[in-house]
């Protein structure tokens, strides 16, 4: 799916940002928050950040968000079963 935002180029501007950049940002913090408040798993909000679920995860650090939200799910989906 694709979704098309009308974001300011003084916006931009003020971030300091390329439009390429600033739609990655967008992705990274959105499903950050969308974790953060149980909306999406650790392995979705991974995918729609467009990263390794590995990579989201030292993001969510670097954002202040706490990687164990929904611990036990995540766990869960993470333990090999025997």
């Amino acid at each position: 799916m694709k979704v098309e935002l009308d974001i300011p180029d003084s916006a931009l501007s003020a971030l300091r940002q390329a439009p390429a950049e600033f739609a990655a940002c967008l992705r990274l913090m959105a499903a950050a928050k969308l974790y953060e408040t149980g909306n999406l798993s650790q392995e979705r909000a991974a995918e729609l950040a467009g990263q390794s679920r590995q990579d989201f995860v030292l993001q969510l650090s670097r954002l202040s968000v706490s990687p164990f939200q929904g611990v036990e799910e995540d766990l869960i989906s993470l333990s090999p079963l025997p």
